[in-house]
């Protein structure tokens, strides 16, 4: 062998990327399961695939009909799992197909004039995946999850969302047992508008509390994020 081959063999790309340690134990647990028969290798594979469609819009339609109807607004804010029923959420029974959610405490956090809401998980990641879909990567970084906490505002402003002092921001902190999905304010300049008109500028990061609902301003924007000031260290 040349020493051309022994370069060429030390610089080639992999075909495959380098799995992380995650990746191994997801793999382990999920053919350990499919070992003891808790499901089937097709089982995972239709709720794998369920799961990557799910998506915001429920959410956004549950907002945009509380705006529009005083008692759906009640209802959405004393039982959110029943309000989610209303817009084709089944809570308890999400997929349709498999075992009932164990995270069953859902409750819709409403924004006033004078108290903003923001969602994190500072422990882990934990999300209402049921109703918002997969959550955003920037959610699980432990840069987000423990500034959060301390630095709301500041974080909140790196997101683009400034602010005034006289709103007091809530951290409202998910736990295993507990999910939580903001309903911001309905914004000037809405009046008259439909459920469907409404719906579309309900994004997910609205849903969170990282920003605030604006005509014009839909799922298909991206906002501008300013740097941290006092990034975490992964």
């Amino acid at each position: 062998m040349t020493d051309h081959d022994h370069e060429h063999q030390r610089t080639v790309k992999p075909m495959v990327d380098e799995i992380t340690d995650f990746e191994v134990l997801e793999i382990a647990l999920r053919e350990l399961c499919i070992e003891k028969g808790l499901f089937t290798a097709e089982d995972h594979r239709v709720f794998t695939e369920y799961a990557e469609q799910i998506g915001p819009t429920p959410a956004a339609r549950l907002v945009a009909k509380a705006w529009l109807d005083p008692a759906f607004k009640d209802l959405a804010v004393t039982d959110a799992v029943a309000a989610a029923r209303e817009v084709g959420v089944d809570w308890l029974d999400p997929t349709g197909f498999g075992t009932p959610s164990d995270f069953v405490a859902f409750k819709i956090l409403e924004d006033t004039p004078t108290v903003h809401h923001v969602i994190v998980c500072a422990l882990c990641s934990c999300y209402p995946r049921p109703i918002l879909g997969n959550s955003p990567e920037w959610y699980r970084t432990p840069n987000y999850r423990r500034r959060i906490v301390r630095w709301p505002r500041q974080v909140l402003s790196e997101f683009g969302l400034q602010l005034p002092d006289d709103v007091e921001v809530r951290v409202e902190d998910s736990n295993q047992k507990h999910r939580f999905m903001v309903m911001p304010m309905r914004p000037a300049g809405t009046e008259g508008w439909t459920e469907d008109q409404l719906a579309e500028i309900i994004t997910r990061d609205c849903l969170i509390g990282v920003a605030l609902p604006k005509p014009g301003v839909t799922t298909n924007v991206t906002p501008l994020v300013r740097p941290a000031v006092r990034p975490v260290e992964a």
